[in-house]
């Protein structure tokens, strides 16, 4: 089901993560009737002649670390991407695994990236379809990421 009023524009964002960083890209609103959705995803190394093996992710909440691991159970994960690289092209090329989730959130998201040998910094670009969400639908999308974020009682 899908649950806006109608498509927006596309918003880009694009940087590069150092091994173990996490940026915040700010989408947050005072009355969170703006959604956003993922419709690309993409990385790259910054130079082809350098050895890579790292993972980037997606979360619809901040890290308290950052690791290589994916896991599709955890539901604050919005995308990952997996991406390998040898300086020595011929034996093995670049090679990439992305996914990422069509849900629609109205909060900040925050990506993080973990190399697992080689680690150098990898650039990101991302695409959000910008969409208005209507009553209801803000309300659950709000009312989602506040329990996504909510510390768990002792």
């Amino acid at each position: 089901m899908e649950c806006y009023e109608g498509a927006m524009m596309i918003k880009t964002f694009r940087g590069q993560l150092a091994d173990g960083a996490q940026d915040t890209i700010v989408l947050h609103t005072n009355d969170g009737s703006t959604g956003y959705r993922i419709v690309k995803f993409s990385m790259m190394t910054p130079d082809p002649s350098e050895n890579a093996e790292s993972v980037i992710k997606i979360y619809k909440v901040p890290q308290a670390a950052v690791d290589a691991v994916i896991d599709f159970s955890d539901q604050t994960l919005l995308g990952a991407g997996i991406i390998t690289q040898s300086s020595t092209s011929q034996s093995n090329p670049e090679d990439q695994t992305i996914f990422f989730d069509k849900d629609i959130f109205n909060q900040d998201i925050y990506l993080t990236l973990k190399g697992v040998d080689n680690t150098p910094s990898i650039n990101y670009y991302i695409e959000l379809e910008q969409v208005k969400l209507d009553i209801n639908s803000n309300t659950v999308a709000t009312l989602r990421d506040m329990r996504n974020t909510a510390t768990p009682l002792p």
